[in-house]
């Protein structure tokens, strides 16, 4: 006998607020396992979608379970998983947005995932801390790593030599930034990002090795003039307004001229020398970094702390019923945090 599924719901599009009802346990694939979940963390995208609807994802189906971020144990696996097993604690990227599959979103007591989207964690390490991890990582992977973004050389624990190339990193201490700094240095590249001043100390923590204000009206000058001697990886754009500066600067800078970004509104189109490419952190799991990342790299790298799992989580509810709260303070602005609501 399955044990019985609860999920936050949302019952049609824009609906306000959330509701807890019966949600089907669904076995998982071969390929799959499922978890039972103890801790999501909420994304910009999440409410984003309540909020927009058909505008933001026009394909998405209601009644609908969102989320993408799970943390918990593994409840069953599929018949050609062997990487995991029973009562594994894990970490995994949840993706009901690719297929519209209610069973595979976060916003439930038990997720269906694919087994190369989930890593085991230590036990130092907390399901809610845990759960910050995988659409921000996801999404900086997709970015760095993909063959049709920057197709930089996968990160390793430890991390690999220093290649002598630097990529900059726009709003290194958001959760996509934060996540994109600790994965490109693990990888052997310097990391230069921009940040607000009061987060100069954290983005350094993780990797960076120099940081600028983003709200200086100098920042296109200075960031071109600190980079100017430098092979440059590349750019990364995250945040509002992001991908326009570092355009700019990558145009006036030698090496790699190619901007990958996680902010779809690129305002001017860029220079005919410039590659650029809008990244949406779910298409890893169709090509080899999913399992480059996933099943190769963080599990380690959690182990051996040279991955630590950033930002840190601001854990304000308790149970699914809290998970529309934690929506709303999201919504409202956060930073160098991430909104978490334990299950457990």
């Amino acid at each position: 006998m399955p044990p019985s599924n609860t999920a936050a719901w949302i019952t049609a599009e824009k609906a306000n607020p959330l509701e807890l009802k019966p949600a089907p346990y669904v076995q998982p694939a071969a390929n799959q396992i499922v978890i039972k979940n103890l801790a999501v963390a909420l994304n910009l995208v999440d409410w984003s979608r309540q909020d927009l609807g058909a505008s933001l994802f026009g394909w998405t189906k209601y009644p609908a379970i969102f989320g993408s971020d799970v943390s918990g144990t593994v409840e069953k696996v599929g018949s050609s998983v062997t990487r995991l097993k029973l009562g594994d604690r894990v970490v995994a990227h949840a993706d009901e947005t690719t297929n519209n599959d209610p069973s595979q979103g976060a916003f439930q007591n038990y997720v269906v995932v694919d087994s190369h989207m989930a890593s085991r964690i230590p036990d130092s390490l907390s399901y809610e801390s845990a759960s910050v991890i995988p659409l921000c990582v996801s999404t900086a992977a997709c970015a760095l790593f993909q063959k049709d973004t920057l197709a930089l050389q996968f990160p390793s624990s430890p991390p690999k030599p220093p290649t002598g190339k630097t990529l900059l990193v726009w709003s290194g201490a958001s959760g996509v930034g934060s996540n994109a700094i600790q994965l490109a240095t693990a990888a052997g590249y310097e990391v230069v990002t921009t940040c607000s001043p009061k987060n100069n100390d954290f983005v350094k923590s993780i990797g960076a090795t120099l940081a600028f204000d983003y709200n200086s009206p100098t920042i296109v000058f200075d960031l071109i003039s600190a980079l100017k001697d430098k092979t440059m990886a590349g750019g990364f754009a995250v945040g509002n307004g992001s991908p326009t500066p570092v355009i700019e600067i990558i145009s006036k800078l030698n090496g790699t001229k190619f901007v990958a970004s996680a902010n779809p509104n690129i305002g001017s189109p860029p220079p005919d020398d410039i590659g650029f490419k809008f990244v949406f952190g779910t298409s890893l799991r169709e090509n080899e970094v999913g399992p480059a990342i996933y099943e190769n790299f963080l599990t380690k790298a959690l182990a051996d702390g040279t991955f630590l799992a950033k930002p840190d989580a601001d854990v304000v509810g308790h149970g699914l019923s809290d998970i529309q709260k934690g929506l709303d303070i999201l919504k409202k602005g956060v930073s160098a945090k991430k909104i978490v609501i334990s299950l457990a």
